[in-house]
């Protein structure tokens, strides 16, 4: 394991290992774990969970409408989004990613090469699984479940 580009994902049920693909998107691993060392990611929400599809995190408004303030430059590649894919939320615009991002339950090759694929849950995703649910259409969850911590592997002691 390549401590520097593995991050630890702390749920209510226990810990998510996401191996990074600097490979993919250089940019936006490089912002994930510059936000991540900052502690950005610590209790934000699972705002938008759609049972089948995918668990989307990373807004601090915990309503899907915010960021960290940076925009990244998209990163499309041919990499599938399959379960346990680990990719960037975006506005209409390529160009628009910040800090959400999103972890598929399950494949939709309907976003392949369309969002910025970062990362893929390694170990754990029993514990992704476990996320609550929202509404089926709009993925709004009442009570969300969070985030606990957010790390790189490489600053931990455990």
């Amino acid at each position: 394991m390549d401590s520097e580009n593995t991050l630890y994902l702390d749920l209510k049920d226990g810990r998510v290992v996401i191996e990074l693909r600097p490979d993919l998107a250089p940019n936006h691993v490089a912002r994930i774990k510059e936000l991540a060392r900052q502690k950005y990611y610590d209790g934000l929400k699972f705002h938008r969970v759609i049972d089948g599809f995918m668990a989307q995190t990373g807004c601090p408004k915990g309503t899907g409408t915010g960021g960290s303030g940076t925009n990244l430059k998209a990163e499309f590649s041919k990499e599938k989004h399959v379960r346990g894919t680990c990719s960037m939320a975006r506005a209409a615009s390529p160009d628009s990613a910040d800090s959400q991002f999103f972890i598929m339950f399950d494949e939709s090759p309907h976003l392949d090469g369309k969002y910025s694929v970062w990362g893929k849950v390694v170990e754990g995703m029993e514990h992704v699984d476990a996320i609550k649910r929202g509404a089926p259409r709009t993925g709004t969850v009442d009570s969300p479940d969070s985030i606990v911590r957010l790390r790189v592997a490489a600053d931990c002691e455990d």
